[in-house]
């Protein structure tokens, strides 16, 4: 007998208990927003200052970032995880900073082990796991292993250590083995230490063939801090960004190509603007501010030809870019930058490179995503390059584990404007190469130390740069950033309480081992050596 067919209400009543994906043709499943691809574009040496939507003093002309700020936001408080770049690099990388390991200084020539341990989540390794191609071009500068002969880890120093390399051996804790599917750039410095060579993957395709011959490199003020080491045929000092933007654009147009639905993650990491000012040729006298006036244009010049492979490849609609830099401007090129040209790329902060003062660390911070960011737009909010990792988390929908990102605060809401006044981390942290800390709440900086925590003003270079001691009995330093962004009035027996209260609170973030949210952890016992 044939079934009675169910009348109109019934079927609707049917149709509607059924899940949503049940429904076949009969409505489409609405499909997953798709996950952003980001690019981080990472300055060396760039100070607050040197960047005209930063500074309308600024004598150099940085057209591109000008219009990446435009049509994005510019934070105004955002910070370097350090004064230095080895821990500021390691601390985006894994969103935790490097005075928890702890490590003092930088790494120079072969210096290593790599400082991320192979078992500690990175920003490029979270994302793979989110379905993310990962890829980074240029400077690394966190330590690795290079081994000799024997395959033992070299541990001597200079253009000894660099000899000692055997180059049929795979580095071990090359980028490749902390998250990132594609590497192609330096060691250390680009273009100033012993190591001159590229190395494409965890190996250096073509090494060095002899001593790095500086008679044929320009002579200037800003040429003098690149070591005589051993460099590879095919490694041309003042070429090296532009091969850096090559490969980086090499990867957007394979990637486009070949994966076209995969999300990417680059980190583009510049020589520019470290000294020496090494401007490629074309750039050589294209400014009214020197040759490091060049070589930020040089950088800005990149940064406009990223924006424009994003733009020809149809992946600008659908990409985060985020802009910044390492750490504040180099000592030698802030001197003669203010007394030759009038320019002053720590404007308007006290202090420089190393320095614990706001212009050591207070960087530029520019982020652009179209339909999402508003254009135009700046926030005031504390932010720090650590933030990167748990912001990227919030994009991707990637789960942190308690024993990652120790110091990163989640920035998604401010990017989108949806803070509605809420600051997002209660405090930040701050360290220099001396390991020297500070830490900021609010309007308040404390700074657990005497003097700058870096450079040595009573030298000939820094010496007119010193500011009277208000406090010079004082074992640190308290300022209100609100009343005094100079940091000229040292507030340290005003406001007792003040001091007792932050340097509390900064001894409490190191016994829990962490800034974030999240359960304590033990504070890291590991030993590391300071890489030559």
């Amino acid at each position: 007998m044939a079934r009675k067919k169910p009348g109109l209400k019934r079927t609707l009543a049917l149709l509607a208990a059924l899940p949503m994906a049940s429904l076949g043709t009969a409505r489409a499943e609405a499909a997953p927003p798709k996950k952003p691809n980001i690019l981080f574009i990472l300055a060396d040496d760039l100070g607050y200052g040197d960047v005209g939507c930063y500074n309308a003093q600024s004598k150099v002309p940085t057209p591109n970032l000008d219009r990446l700020a435009r049509a994005g936001m510019r934070f105004t408080d955002a910070h370097a995880p350090a004064a230095v770049c080895t821990p500021s690099r390691y601390s985006l990388l894994t969103g935790r900073m490097a005075f928890r390991i702890p490590y003092r200084s930088v790494f120079e020539g072969v210096g290593g082990p790599c400082l991320i341990e192979a078992d500690r989540l990175t920003l490029p390794q979270m994302l793979r796991q989110q379905g993310y191609a990962t890829a980074m071009t240029g400077k690394w500068h966190v330590g690795l292993s290079f081994l000799d002969k024997d395959g033992q880890r070299i541990t001597k120093g200079g253009v000894d250590g660099v000899k000692q390399i055997d180059y049929s051996r795979p580095i071990p804790d090359a980028p490749i083995h902390r998250g990132f599917d594609q590497f192609f750039g330096t060691a250390c410095c680009p273009a100033t230490d012993y190591l001159y060579a590229f190395i494409d993957g965890d190996r250096i395709p073509v090494p060095p063939t002899g001593l790095l011959d500086k008679s044929k490199l320009p002579k200037h003020p800003y040429a003098f801090d690149n070591r005589a080491g051993l460099i590879a045929p095919d490694y041309d000092l003042e070429e090296l960004d532009m091969v850096f933007l090559r490969k980086s654009r090499e990867f957007l147009e394979k990637h486009a190509q070949t994966q076209p639905d995969k999300p990417f993650f680059l980190l583009h990491s510049m020589s520019a603007v470290h000294l020496p000012s090494f401007a490629a040729k074309q750039f050589q006298g294209s400014t009214k501010a020197g040759p490091h006036g060049d070589f930020i244009h040089e950088l800005d010049f990149i940064v406009g030809e990223l924006m424009r492979s994003l733009d020809e490849l149809g992946l600008a609609d659908n990409t985060l870019v985020m802009f910044s830099s390492d750490n504040g401007p180099e000592t030698t090129s802030v001197v003669h930058m203010r007394a030759d040209y009038g320019h002053d790329g720590a404007r308007p902060w006290r202090g420089v490179k190393r320095d614990q003062w706001e212009g050591g660390h207070r960087v530029p911070f520019i982020v652009r995503w179209p339909g999402r960011i508003a254009a135009g737009s700046s926030s005031d909010q504390v932010a720090c390059l650590t933030d990167i990792m748990a912001s990227c988390a919030a994009i991707t929908g990637a789960e942190l584990p308690a024993n990652a990102a120790e110091d990163s605060f989640d920035l998604l809401p401010v990017m989108l404007g949806r803070a509605n006044g809420a600051e997002p981390r209660p405090y930040t942290l701050h360290e220099t190469m001396s390991l020297a800390l500070a830490i900021r709440r609010g309007p308040w900086k404390y700074l657990d130390h005497r003097g700058s925590g870096g450079n040595n003003y009573d030298g000939a270079e820094m010496k007119p740069f010193a500011l009277p001691d208000t406090a010079p009995d004082a074992p640190g330093q308290l300022y209100n950033l609100v009343t005094d962004p100079g940091e000229r009035v040292n507030l340290y027996f005003e406001r007792p309480e003040i001091v007792r209260e932050l340097k509390a609170l900064l001894e409490l973030s190191k016994v829990q081992g962490r800034s974030a949210p999240g359960a304590a952890q033990q504070p890291a016992t590991r030993a590391v050596d300071d890489g030559g």
